[in-house]
């Protein structure tokens, strides 16, 4: 299991290497109209799944949604520290 920070530093790390395959680092690269389009996909995906299915579905949707905010944040070359500035 990993935390919400854990992961940025995982996908970070990836992103700056640039590791060959990583699916994380070629979202980056396909930039922040993808990246969003994905946030705005996944965000629907946990809202019915919130709606209409088990809390364990819901819970791995939402899992999704934050991988892809984090994706969306490396894409603009934002840090955790810039939007926990806001929370």
């Amino acid at each position: 299991m990993k935390t919400f920070d854990e992961l940025f530093t995982e996908l970070a790390g990836k992103v700056a290497e640039g590791v060959p395959g990583s699916g994380t680092v070629q979202a980056v690269r396909d930039g922040v109209h993808a990246a969003g389009k994905k946030v705005v996909e996944e965000a629907s995906e946990a809202w019915m799944a919130a709606e209409h299915e088990t809390n364990e579905r819901t819970a791995e949707e939402i899992s999704q949604l934050l991988y892809r905010i984090q994706v969306l944040m490396l894409t603009r070359g934002l840090s955790l520290e810039d939007v926990y500035a806001h929370l």
